[in-house]
């Protein structure tokens, strides 16, 4: 164990959607580069003794969101008697490295923390695309149990955003009415598609991106790049330790500059070019190129309808962009849910995206 992460036998953890390659699961990782609003947030609740039993965590992926959230659990289950002088002057939620808790949370042993996830499907070698009926009733098995010494326990759903309708009416169920002493911590990367009744029924915790300053401790900690690479995967990572960690990585290096060239002129895009890009998105092998190309076109709509509204840009061109930013997450959860050909999305997202620049354009 160091004081960044704990180490574990990977080959124990199987197959994992929320791991990103070789690096520490978040629920490995000890170091923790958010700002500090929302864990103070987190912090404050349980120290009033009035702690909401459901968390919604929101925000683009890999700033953070699951190692908060973990993070937290940690420091419940160690931490149960919110009244403790110890945890009063607390200021942070860190938990000493060498705590029990620490090692049963990074190995999922806690009895009392579960994990509502992506399952295996039916081949036992590959991962459902959805969050299945079936995840759910497992991860609130925990309930079913007397929880230990301490009283509390932690579910967390990683993502929400995989829940199909059937598997988030069974959690509704259970955040509609939570047992004592029960806290659920739902990560959402897009939380406009939960269940309204879920988003009800939890506390929204907006997690901002991390600093550049951040991206480059987390990158230090976890690679051996040189102080360069680092500098320039923080500056164009968003504040995703997540994004700056693919960044890294040659191939990935490739997909983003050309899909940036993409991207700089829309209206007039390369339509070899990108077909010869999105060619690379086939198969498993392209499953990686294809999040790459999604969070980069996420990335544009997010910004151009930002800096429109900033500019007071005609109703009409923001919501085309809103519209298109919706479509391509709904549509690539398609993609994936029935095993598609993911190159005709994209060659539609980028005409669409096209024509909504020749419009802007007048």
């Amino acid at each position: 164990m160091t004081a960044d992460f704990v180490e574990i036998d990977r080959d124990d953890a199987g197959l994992e959607a929320d791991r990103y390659g070789a690096f520490p699961h978040p629920r490995e990782m000890l170091w923790y580069g958010g700002m500090p609003g929302p864990e103070q947030a987190l912090l404050d609740a349980f120290r009033s003794g009035k702690l909401h039993h459901a968390w919604l965590l929101t925000g683009p992926e890999g700033i953070g969101k699951a190692t908060l959230a973990y993070r937290f659990a940690r420091f419940l289950l160690a931490n149960p008697d919110p009244d403790a002088p110890a945890l009063q002057q607390a200021s942070d939620l860190g938990v000493d490295p060498h705590h029990a808790v620490v090692g049963q949370v990074a190995r999922m042993s806690h009895q009392d923390m579960a994990v509502i996830r992506r399952g295996l499907a039916k081949d036992g070698k590959s991962l459902r695309a959805e969050i299945a009926v079936e995840d759910v009733r497992d991860g609130l098995g925990i309930f079913r149990v007397t929880a230990g010494a301490g009283g509390w326990r932690v579910v967390i759903v990683d993502a929400a955003d995989d829940l199909n309708r059937a598997s988030a009416n069974a959690l509704l169920k259970m955040l509609e009415e939570p047992p004592q002493r029960a806290v659920f911590m739902l990560i959402a990367h897009q939380p406009g598609a939960l269940l309204p009744t879920i988003r009800s029924r939890c506390r929204v915790l907006r997690v901002p991106p991390l600093s550049e300053a951040s991206v480059r401790t987390g990158l230090g900690k976890l690679t051996q790049a040189t102080p360069a690479s680092i500098a320039e995967a923080a500056g164009a990572s968003g504040g995703s330790l997540r994004q700056a960690l693919a960044l890294l990585d040659a191939a990935t290096g490739t997909i983003r500059r050309e899909t940036q060239k993409l991207l700089d002129d829309p209206a007039n895009h390369d339509a070899k070019a990108a077909m010869t890009l999105f060619d690379k998105t086939t198969g498993k092998a392209g499953a990686a190129a294809f999040e790459v190309i999604l969070s980069m076109i996420e990335g544009h709509l997010q910004e151009s309808v930002h800096v429109g509204a900033a500019a007071r840009s005609p109703p009409a061109a923001l919501a085309a962009r809103a519209e298109l930013w919706e479509k391509l997450r709904r549509s690539a959860r398609d993609v994936e849910i029935y095993n598609l050909d993911r190159r005709p999305l994209l060659l539609s997202v980028f005409s669409e995206l096209a024509e909504i620049e020749r419009r802007s354009r007048g």
